[in-house]
């Protein structure tokens, strides 16, 4: 399916990203596998995760090179960039899964917590998407695959950083399949179901939270690969989608659209919309307690 197409994939030394880079290079695809190799919070770095993921395509017989850059850097975006046409002589595909967490309540939350979660996803998606654009629109091709995650789109307690930067990236994948379709340039996300180390970094107290994990360990991390190098495919014209993948099951998540309008004819008080316009969609509403799939989209 990628038979010669170059791939960069961020965050694939371990889980998600070793998976997606291992399935790229199985389908025929030349990988950069970039990991920082720093700490589920993002402290230190390693070069041995991106390194051993690359010998092991090799090994396979495919085509590898590391990358152990930090996304949170353009400079190192770019170098990404460069590393891909210096070894390569093109760049086709981008996966943008590099991530960390610091989570935490948030009236504890500090503004360094804030902006290390920001920097890495949100910014680190727009560095990468930014540093291949101009590449992408002179070859008329090119594909974006970008990594959401359920506590953006739904939220999440104890994770206000990480929630809004994953949110911020389905705005950035939806406008740059809005901004790059002209040059037919696809952008798409996914909101992952899988066990890995930033998953295994949540506590889990309760006897319910406990059994919560034990299920969510059920979701390897693999089981992601097949729908980015499906997408990642030349022939594919799916964009400015959001998926979702649970073990064996891959979902399309609905568009936000308005679901119920209330209209007054004399114009609105701030008691008519308490008494009339907010009872009257309230039923729409989302509970804000922690219950049933709203937020922990259990499997059954």
């Amino acid at each position: 399916m990628l038979d010669g197409k170059v791939v960069v994939v961020t965050g694939a030394g371990r889980g998600i990203g070793r998976d997606i880079a291992l399935m790229m290079a199985k389908s025929g695809g030349r990988v950069i596998v970039n990991d920082l190799g720093g700490a589920a919070d993002g402290a230190g770095a390693d070069a041995t995760p991106a390194q051993e993921v690359v010998d092991e395509i090799k090994a396979a017989g495919g085509e590898a090179v590391a990358n152990f850059g930090n996304v949170a850097k353009p400079e190192d975006a770019k170098a990404m960039y460069e590393q891909a046409m210096d070894e390569f002589g093109a760049i086709d595909v981008v996966v943008n899964n590099a991530g960390i967490l610091r989570d935490v309540i948030f009236h504890k939350m500090t503004e360094a917590d804030w902006d290390s979660v920001i920097a890495v996803h949100l910014k680190g998606s727009f560095n990468m998407a930014h540093a291949v654009a101009a590449q992408f629109k002179m070859q008329a091709s090119g594909c974006f695959i970008n990594f959401t995650s359920t506590s953006g789109l739904i939220g999440n307690f104890g994770q206000a950083n990480y929630s809004a930067a994953k949110l911020g990236i389905v705005g950035l994948s939806k406008s740059l399949a809005l901004d790059m379709a002209r040059f037919n340039v696809r952008s798409n996300c996914i909101a992952p179901f899988a066990w890995s180390r930033l998953i295994g970094t949540i506590p889990a107290k309760t006897d319910a939270e406990k059994a919560r994990v034990e299920r969510i360990k059920e979701m390897t991390p693999a089981k992601i690969a097949p729908l980015c190098v499906a997408l990642a495919d030349p022939t594919c014209d799916v964009t400015g989608q959001i998926f979702g993948v649970r073990n064996n099951e891959i979902f399309l998540f609905s568009q936000p659209r308005p679901i119920r309008s209330a209209h007054r004819s004399e114009g609105w008080t701030p008691e008519t919309v308490r008494d009339h316009a907010l009872p009257a969609m309230k039923s729409d509403f989302y509970p804000l307690e922690r219950s049933g799939d709203i937020f922990t989209w259990d499997p059954v």
